[in-house]
């Protein structure tokens, strides 16, 4: 885990590469701009020296990311290297806004709980490869060995049992209930990762879309909300096509009123006509 000062810069660079790509700026541009806009007594400065290079190169950031291991973690990379791909609709800016949110997110809490369930809303939402997402989620350093293992065992047996099921297994809810039901104390059979409230809500939502377990957290235990896809905003074209029909319909109507006076003079619609007399230059002459 980095110091907090990093992940705000990391924060504010992602917010400005996602604003700044909408004026349609290489993105070699920007990040040669936001270089010098950054806090000096950071790495992160250092860092985007190194992508900027790479991505002069190689023309992937993804490859950098992969390379600063030690400061930019795997889920990083792989979000990166997903929108870098010419297939699927995982743009850059979206990915630029999840890593900005999540950023943010680490500079502000160290909840591993709030971590893992944000990282995989992402995968969710904007569809992406569980297999090597959740791969690059048990690689992350705010994981300890428990954490990591039961990331793993998600990824074996997601499809086949309910994430709110896995939750609830690992949590406080879990393992009070049953002691209540066999009377004893008991130690649990595995590290319990999640909390009375986190475990209460999964059981709630158990055989449900996954979306509603993480509103549910997001509304009781304030997890953070993974940015959606901008709506795509039509105004722009909306008024040269209505400027057109408008034309279209002007035209129609000059016509119809020209046709209830006196008929409509067809000879104005025809193109200039050679003079009588003069040979056409592709012709061969008479006859």
């Amino acid at each position: 885990m980095l110091d907090r000062d990093e992940y705000v810069e990391q924060a504010y660079l992602f917010e400005l590469l996602h604003e700044r790509m909408g004026a349609d700026y290489p993105l070699q541009d920007l990040l040669q701009q936001a270089r010098h806009e950054l806090l000096a007594t950071t790495k992160l400065p250092m860092a985007v020296d190194f992508l900027l290079a790479e991505l002069k190169h190689f023309g992937e950031m993804s490859r950098g990311m992969k390379r600063l291991a030690h400061y930019f973690s795997p889920f990083q990379s792989f979000l990166v290297e997903e929108a870098e791909k010419d297939r699927g609709r995982f743009d850059m800016k979206t990915a630029f806004r999840i890593l900005q949110a999540e950023a943010k997110y680490r500079s502000e809490s160290e909840s591993r709980q709030g971590y893992f369930v944000f990282q995989f809303e992402a995968l969710c939402r904007n569809r992406l490869h569980y297999d090597r997402g959740l791969a690059a989620i048990s690689e992350d350093p705010a994981y300890d060995a428990d954490w990591k293992g039961w990331i793993l065992v998600v990824r074996r047996q997601l499809g086949l049992v309910d994430l709110a099921d896995l939750i609830y297994g690992r949590s406080e809810e879990y393992l009070s209930t049953r002691r209540r039901k066999l009377g004893a104390q008991m130690s649990p059979e595995a590290p319990i990762l999640f909390g009375l409230q986190e475990g209460k809500i999964a059981w709630a939502n158990r055989h449900k879309d996954p979306l509603l377990l993480f509103a549910a957290l997001q509304r009781h235990l304030h997890y953070p909300a993974v940015p959606r896809l901008d709506p795509v905003d039509t105004t722009e074209q909306i008024v040269p096509q209505l400027q057109r029909r408008m034309e279209r319909l002007e035209m129609r109507i000059k016509l119809m009123e020209e046709e209830g006076k006196q008929g409509i003079d067809i000879t104005k619609f025809y193109g200039a006509m050679p003079p009588r007399g003069d040979s056409h230059p592709n012709s061969l002459g008479p006859p």
